[in-house]
């Protein structure tokens, strides 16, 4: 298996702690040389471990920021859904 190669280029916010000390963490991560996406997810207290998380792209984050506070989220103009196949 490759390497995973990170760097955690903005630490914004610790949105909780475990009882082991790992805290859940929304960051600007940039993974194996990429640029940077927003991120959440578990570290332990060195960085040097993390738990599975979520990574978002600036506009899936203004997405989430929007339904967050009430707003519609703006269209991606992803490949178009057949809403009548969701469940």
């Amino acid at each position: 298996m490759a390497e995973l190669k990170y760097e955690i280029k903005e630490h914004i916010a610790v949105l909780g702690e475990s009882s082991r000390g790992w805290t859940k963490e929304l960051n600007k991560v940039s993974w194996n040389d990429y640029p940077p996406k927003y991120d959440i997810r578990e570290w332990s207290p060195d960085h040097t471990r993390m738990g599975k998380g979520v990574t978002l792209s600036d506009e899936e984050f203004e997405n989430l920021r929007r339904v967050v506070l009430g707003e519609e989220p703006v269209d991606l103009g992803g490949d178009d859904v057949d809403e009548s196949q969701i469940i």
